[in-house]
């Protein structure tokens, strides 16, 4: 058998972010309507290691069935060496023979897909005026999500901070390079970022809030992108409870989400039902997303397997029609 390689550029290419939001629409929807499967990620941490391994399986069903899973090691030191965090592999399966059919990258599956998942959220969730974004975080995901707003909403401005003061001045100085066309501005703190922000990103590794819910505007909505651990948070309890809240998965937020169990566990919020609806629920109109301009809506984003899935499906297919790639023989 042969299998297609994808390497990091490679799917960086093939794998543009309009057209990774409307895949992830697709696959999010399929998976609210029973279409597809997702069970939760497992999770390795090697005693005395700096990082994790995690791995992620997911199946998608249909004409063309195919499976997929993510090994991916998440080493938090790795910016330091001006490495991503994310480091790993996604591997597509032939759904009917389970024949490997390619491997890609998967640093830049995932710092595409999460973004193209947030553009989703904020293209159901945030006000259709929404023009001034707050990012929380200088790594590749802030990056990635530059372009993934801007895809769904009109930008004006952007607000950025990052408790890393060196590396948040070059993440602002290259994306303002890269649209001059908008106004960037290094925050003090992140209070400051988040002062008349419609639309915010967490993008972190906090095992502590870097949200209060004082800071934030009503009409405001979030996504929560990064700490998708249960020790770590990004949100504090106030916020998860005055939220319309909405999730990729259901599963993933009852068990991996930090600040939504501690929310539950203070008594905030009554349990689960507190999720209004996951985002492939919006997109087939089974719910109808934020109730009015006043409200707070929070996209919690853990990340799951279908994501990845579809988000290599696309890639392969662009690559394929390009005849990029290298096949290798298995």
């Amino acid at each position: 058998m042969s299998v297609l390689i994808l390497s990091e550029e490679e799917v960086t290419e093939f794998l543009p972010m309009g057209e990774c939001i409307d895949a992830m629409a697709a696959v999010l929807a399929a998976l609210a309507r029973g279409e597809a499967q997702v069970p939760l990620r497992s999770m390795l941490r090697g005693e005395g290691s700096a990082g994790i391994l995690g791995l992620m399986p997911a199946y998608r069903g249909g004409e063309t069935p195919v499976y997929s899973l993510k090994a991916v090691g998440v080493f938090h030191g790795n910016p330091a060496r001006g490495l991503d965090a994310h480091q790993g592999i996604v591997t597509l399966f032939d759904g009917e023979t389970g024949a490997p059919t390619a491997i890609l990258n998967a640093s830049a599956v995932t710092a595409i897909r999460t973004a193209a998942v947030s553009a989703l959220a904020t293209r159901l969730l945030a006000r259709e005026d929404a023009t001034r974004l707050a990012i929380l975080g200088s790594g590749v995901q802030a990056a990635s999500h530059v372009d993934a707003m801007l895809a769904v909403r009109p930008l004006e401005s952007i607000s950025v901070y990052s408790p890393n003061a060196e590396r948040a001045a070059a993440f602002v100085a290259r994306s303002a390079a890269a649209h001059p066309e908008l106004s960037f501005e290094l925050a003090a703190g992140p209070r400051e970022a988040l002062a008349g922000a419609d639309i915010v990103v967490t993008a972190t590794s906090s095992r502590e809030p870097v949200i209060e819910h004082a800071w934030l505007a009503p009409g405001t909505h979030v996504n929560a992108v990064g700490a998708s651990l249960r020790t770590h948070r990004e949100l504090d309890v106030a916020t998860v409870a005055a939220s319309e809240l909405f999730t990729d998965s259901r599963e993933s937020i009852a068990n991996e989400a930090g600040e939504f169990q501690l929310a539950i566990s203070e008594g905030a919020i009554p349990g689960p039902e507190h999720v209004l609806a996951v985002i492939g629920e919006l997109v087939n109109g089974t719910h109808p997303g934020r109730s009015g301009p006043q409200a707070l809506t929070v996209f919690r984003s853990l990340g799951i397997g279908v994501e990845d899935l579809a988000a290599a499906e696309l890639a392969v297919a662009n690559a394929g029609r390009a005849g990029a790639g290298t096949e290798v023989a298995l």
